[in-house]
């Protein structure tokens, strides 16, 4: 930050109930989170300017409980999308539910999509040596959660499945309570994928397994 009032961001939210249902609206002016821009002159990383608006809600279906999420990402430093070295704007979209599978089994599965605005714009300013992202990525999770043994020992998994980039993100753990004051982990994170450039397959050589101890006093 170099200049007061205009390297700062702004978040705002207003939420409330609609019966058995959770609404929320939000707003961003500020930054994008990670350096989604490059800078040609001086071949350095930069944080493109971003505003947010979105909405959000939750509540019981089926049994279950289901969200819907919704927002626009506008990247106020490349608005038409003709810029390569900066991040288009884009629209993502948020669909889940989760309910009890059975006694101490609960599952959760979502969709998520983002699309790319001005993509054929994207496209024809690409060099011709880049990837080129797609117009539309599409992403689906799976989340199981066991309770055994009284409930001291906690059973994970979480996937991330992109059929768009074709690759995912597989996570396992194991918690088992032995006292209340110590406890054990084990657990892996397996990255996967078909190219080198995606969102999950450029992880793929940092797959890793885990052990843990945690002693509370």
């Amino acid at each position: 930050p170099d200049e007061w009032y205009e390297d700062d961001e702004v978040a705002v939210r207003f939420y409330g109930n609609i019966g058995s249902w959770e609404a929320a609206l939000y707003g961003y002016d500020g930054y994008w989170k990670s350096p989604n821009g490059f800078d040609g002159a001086t071949g350095d990383f930069i944080f493109p300017r971003l505003t947010v608006i979105g909405a959000s809600t939750r509540g019981p279906v089926s049994g279950g409980i289901g969200n819907l999420e919704a927002g626009y990402y506008n990247s106020r430093d490349d608005p038409d999308g003709s810029d390569p070295l900066v991040r288009n704007s884009e629209w993502r979209v948020l669909v889940g539910y989760e309910r009890e599978l059975a006694p101490e089994l609960t599952g959760s599965v979502q969709y998520y999509l983002e699309e790319m605005a001005d993509h054929d714009t994207y496209l024809s300013s690409l060099p011709a040596s880049s990837p080129a992202r797609d117009h539309r990525r599409h992403v689906m999770t799976l989340r199981l959660t066991k309770l055994a043994m009284n409930q001291n020992l906690r059973l994970s998994l979480f996937n991330f499945y992109s059929p768009s980039d074709e690759d995912g993100y597989l996570r396992l753990g194991s918690i088992y309570k032995m006292t209340d004051a110590l406890r054990v982990e084990l657990g892996g994170n397996l990255f996967y994928g078909r190219e080198n450039h995606t969102f999950f397959g450029q992880f793929e050589d940092a797959s890793n397994v885990y052990a843990g101890v945690r002693r509370d006093f």
